[in-house]
């Protein structure tokens, strides 16, 4: 007997939520006391997290399956969009032209693309900001995503 069939649904949910929150707040992390600056297909990839702390807080409240299975998919997208994002790093498929170094979205912006004193800058999204063993932010998204939509699902089919 391994420790998650030993849990409950309110504890599965519980578990999911907080590995949500770990990822969130860990990017959060990264972005303002790291300095690592996030794309727009990062950005993209908070919401799935934050839908899934929501998801947590409704399902402690009201533990029902429908709940666990809607955390499920919610994850779901999130290890999609994760596996996207990662293939755009990688060059295995082309990303969105507003955020890529091929697009022309970029020589359309207001501040245009090599004014350095206009905005913030331009945070491209095929290219990897920081990784470790060889991973970046969105191949660790896409695996702990994963994880996470299985535990939903444990979660989901809990009696």
């Amino acid at each position: 007997m391994n420790f998650l069939s030993t849990l409950t649904r309110r504890n599965l949910i519980l578990l999911a939520a907080l590995g949500s929150a770990g990822l969130f707040f860990g990017a959060l992390f990264f972005q303002f006391v790291l300095g690592v600056l996030p794309c727009k297909m990062c950005y993209w990839q908070r919401w799935p997290h934050r839908i899934g702390i929501l998801l947590g807080i409704i399902g402690l409240a009201i533990p029902k399956a429908l709940i666990a299975w809607a955390g499920a998919l919610n994850m779901a997208v999130s290890t999609g969009l994760a596996v996207y994002h990662s293939g755009v790093e990688r060059a295995w498929w082309e990303g969105p032209a507003s955020c890529t170094s091929s697009g022309q979205d970029l020589l359309n912006s207001e501040c245009g693309l090599l004014d350095p004193d206009c905005g913030t800058g331009i945070v491209l999204c095929d290219e990897i900001s920081w990784q470790l063993f060889g991973l970046s932010m969105a191949n660790y998204n896409a695996i702990i995503s994963v994880i996470l939509l299985g535990v939903w699902i444990m979660a989901a089919r809990r009696a």
